[in-house]
């Protein structure tokens, strides 16, 4: 998909994948990326090395979005309500919280199902296409 991310950094849009960083000592995995000190209060480490996240993970909770965000929100005008997931990734043990793909509501989420990172156009400006990521259900074979 082309278009450039609207937060830089936070994913790699060509495969998709999340960016995040492991402490070279605890190997405790961070999203969003941590540069300065880890955040486990058992390490005093201020190395890390980055690192893509799984692409996969189970829905540990889920919610709507009936309100618009506040800026730097770009809504849809009229604003369409979005679901709002947040997923496991049992890979790294960490939860990453994210907006379910185009089309998806909360009625097609359910806690442990599976889902897989997507990117998508949040808006579009003058410059182009501006991309999130997001999550879609994996639907079972």
């Amino acid at each position: 998909m082309a278009g450039v991310p609207v937060v830089e950094g936070f994913f790699d849009p060509s495969v998709p994948a999340l960016l995040g960083t492991r402490c070279t000592e605890c190997a405790t995995v961070f999203f969003p990326a941590e540069r300065s000190w880890c955040r486990n209060p058992r390490c005093e480490s201020t190395t890390f090395d980055e690192v893509e996240l799984s692409r996969e993970g189970t829905v540990w909770s889920f919610t709507d979005a009936q309100y618009q965000p506040p800026p730097p929100y770009v809504p849809a005008d009229p604003y369409v309500p979005f679901a709002i997931v947040a997923v496991e990734l049992a890979a790294e043990g960490i939860v990453v919280l994210g907006q379910a793909a185009d089309g998806v509501t909360v009625a097609d989420l359910a806690v442990g199902g599976r889902v897989k990172l997507i990117t998508e156009t949040l808006y579009s400006d003058d410059d182009g296409d501006k991309l999130v990521w997001r999550w879609r259900p994996i639907k079972e074979a």
